[in-house]
């Protein structure tokens, strides 16, 4: 293998920078020939491509986003396109590839690995829904991230007798809001995974509010609910004034955490070893500390990941 191509696709996420400069680096010191292509699919089908060396990696290791851009190709999943994408890889003598990011992203490397591309997969989605992972990349900063805000709120929250709803990302996963409950002391954890009546959640304010609490808050991932609405309903039922903080894109962006730069580098540097070896058509993945190598299909056709128990028992004991 003498030339391979990386690419970061859907949405961002702190890590991905690192992740690159993993790819680049490993490479190189292999002797093997470095393609970024910018703006995920829609750069590898407009054959948007550049040579990348180590200074093009140079001083990104911190920054958040993704150096070689982002962007969503609703078209991937045409055959024409795919074919468009494998002949323009073929004239650039690109033999392997680096597909960084979520549940989006490795349907796409599927499809390339399953007309012939060599392909390996990273996973990056703040989530942290993707199966065959205990952590994809940039949950962590996003969960550092939550903490700094939350930490912030609740000393406002505490000067003014006020109840606080934060929705998180997570349309179909709960599980940086209930971490972060857990992390920030909050009072309730809504999630998509758990059924919640509002009415007794709001008896529950009502009680702390009567004994003397003077602040609340209340973690809400956006597939639970609108923030907004539950936080009208609770204002009218305790009578507290009722603020709504939706941190949407903030939790994506910022330096990455130390674990992040380290999960990032272990992704890209077993990426590139898994393509040397001819093991292709895979998702790296962290289990128990140690990498494991998933077929695409097989982490595409499993269910998502859910919340680990031991979380949901935490939070059961220390939330609500």
């Amino acid at each position: 293998m003498q030339k391979i191509a990386v690419l970061t696709s859907g949405g961002d996420c702190s890590g991905m920078n690192a992740a690159i400069r993993a790819v680049v680096r490993t490479a190189l010191q292999a002797d093997i020939e470095v393609i970024g292509i910018q703006k995920g699919y829609d750069g590898l089908v407009r054959g948007q491509m550049q040579p990348m060396t180590t200074r093009s990696v140079s001083g990104i290791l911190q920054r958040g986003g993704t150096l070689l851009q982002s962007a969503r190709c609703k078209k991937m999943h045409e055959q024409d396109v795919q074919r468009q994408v494998h002949d323009n890889l073929k004239k650039q003598r690109i033999e392997g590839l680096v597909v960084i990011g979520g549940d989006g992203s490795l349907n796409g490397a599927l499809a390339l690995h399953r007309i012939g591309v060599p392909v390996v997969g990273i996973p990056a989605s703040i989530d942290n829904d993707i199966p065959f992972t205990d952590m994809s990349l940039g949950v962590d900063t996003a969960l550092n991230n939550i903490r700094y805000a939350v930490d912030a709120l609740k000393d406002t929250a505490s000067s003014h007798d006020r109840a606080f709803v934060v929705e998180t990302m997570g349309r179909n996963c709960g599980y940086l809001a209930v971490v972060s409950a857990i992390a920030c002391g909050a009072e309730f954890a809504l999630i998509p995974e758990r059924p919640f009546e509002l009415e007794s959640i709001c008896w529950e304010l009502r009680k702390r509010f009567s004994e003397g609490r003077d602040n609340s808050i209340i973690m809400v991932a956006e597939g639970a609910g609108k923030a907004d609405e539950i936080a009208a309903q609770i204002k009218d039922s305790i009578g507290f004034e009722t603020r709504v903080m939706v941190l949407g894109h903030y939790q994506r962006g910022g330096s990455p955490s130390t674990f992040d730069r380290l999960l990032a580098a272990r992704y890209g540097v077993g990426a590139v070893e898994q393509l040397l070896k001819g093991e292709h058509g895979t998702m790296v993945g962290l289990s128990c500390g140690g990498l494991q190598f998933t077929p695409l299909k097989t982490v595409l056709t499993s269910e998502r990941r859910k919340i680990d128990d031991m979380v949901l028992k935490l939070a059961g004991t220390l939330v609500n």
